[in-house]
């Protein structure tokens, strides 16, 4: 089964928000699809990560047993899926990434470090944005603006 994330926010003077390289962490919370054992940890997958699946039926981003029910579960990243967020977008939701599940679903996620962007009227690149916080702010020397990005919230939907 597919789960699309879907990111929502405000945008003030940017646009083109995306996960920054095949190294970006997603943290999520995992729901076991068997028993309902949801992880109490945040748990993160990479597009760099790639764990054999059992039988030899290919690979995935993780691949975990329940601790409760010892299923055998995974979560894949469709990395063509990845898409960037941009000025037109702001205070819509809009799938970010879909992810391939197999036993479990995604039922939380935390946006943390190692979001891109653009200014919105210039070239100018931001990197290394955190949005832990659920705002970030900066400023845009070649507007002379200030740009940001607020009340970051997302939603999970199957696709």
């Amino acid at each position: 089964m597919k789960f699309g994330l879907q990111f929502k926010a405000t945008l003030e003077n940017i646009t083109g928000v995306r996960p920054d390289g095949d190294d970006f962490r997603w943290y999520l919370k995992l729901k076991c699809g068997n028993c309902g054992e949801v992880s109490d940890k945040w748990q993160y997958i990479t597009s760099l990560d790639s764990m054999p699946l059992k039988g030899g039926r290919g690979s995935a981003s993780m691949v975990q047993k329940c601790k409760l029910c010892s299923r055998e579960n995974s979560i894949d990243i469709l990395k063509d899926t990845i898409t960037p967020y941009n000025a037109e977008d702001s205070e819509r939701f809009k799938t970010m990434v879909q992810f391939e599940c197999r036993g479990l679903e995604p039922v939380d996620f935390q946006p943390q470090a190692g979001f891109a962007a653009k200014g919105a009227e210039t070239t100018t690149q931001f990197l290394e944005i955190n949005l832990q916080e659920k705002d970030w702010t900066d400023y845009d020397e070649k507007a002379s603006e200030s740009v940001g990005i607020y009340e970051v919230t997302h939603q999970f939907i199957k696709c």
